[in-house]
């Protein structure tokens, strides 16, 4: 069951946003914040946390571009690139941070983050500055370097493919090298392998990746280690 509810962020504007949350299919295993792409929280991501979901996961999509573009979803088109990136780029982190902050805040704990694409950076933000949150999963975030100065509180892994053109192969060494402590998971794909919805969809890539998530969650919530 999923429903449309309503969230009052921890930034300073205190602003109200939407959310899509839905009930964990069986026995809960945790609370999951899942963060859009730049294109909104559209089908595809609603389905990532119907599928999380159906593995026991309380999840919770926020929308957060409301402020700017209230209900924003985009397609996977240039137009749709070209939206999508102007309004990430418009929305600072900090404003994210205390949306993060009142998302993760609305779960009971254990409470997990996943994010991609923009999202995948907003999971690492969420892991540096969001309290509560027990383990994150970043899939190609194409600007983590940009908070690579500030430290995971938490567990979190990153993902990213080899192929991708926007986030190259000296970025993610970068990465690594600034943070030799944090699992970093390269996938023979481009950028959002994880999305059907997309040209570079690899199924393969995305099981795995998914694989990873899940037992990261499992070792870091309750009953750890339990499936």
């Amino acid at each position: 069951m999923t429903d449309l509810i309503r969230i009052e962020s921890a930034a300073p504007d205190r602003f109200i946003f939407d959310a899509w949350r839905t009930a964990a299919a069986d026995a809960r295993r945790g609370g999951l914040v899942v963060i859009q792409e730049i294109f909104g929280v559209t089908d595809h991501i609603r389905d990532l946390a119907a599928g999380f979901a159906a593995q026991g996961y309380e999840t919770l999509c926020p929308s957060l571009f409301d402020r700017r573009a209230p209900g924003f979803v985009a397609g996977y088109d240039a137009e749709g690139v070209a939206r999508g990136r102007a309004l990430s780029e418009a929305t600072p982190w900090d404003e994210v941070a205390g949306d993060l902050t009142a998302a993760v805040a609305a779960l009971a704990p254990p409470v997990f983050v996943v994010g991609y694409c923009w999202g995948g950076t907003a999971a690492w933000l969420a892991a540096c500055r969001v309290p509560g949150v027990a383990a994150a999963s970043a899939y190609y975030g194409r600007r983590i370097p940009e908070l690579l100065d500030e430290t995971p509180r938490c567990p979190i892994i990153l993902h990213f493919g080899r192929l991708d053109p926007s986030i190259p192969p000296e970025t993610v060494a970068a990465i690594g090298d600034a943070r030799p402590d944090i699992p970093i998971h390269l996938y023979d794909a481009g950028h959002g392998f994880a999305s059907d919805r997309g040209v570079d969809y690899s199924p393969g890539a995305a099981d795995l990746a998914r694989l990873r998530t899940v037992q990261l969650f499992a070792l870091n919530g309750v009953g750890r280690g339990e499936f």
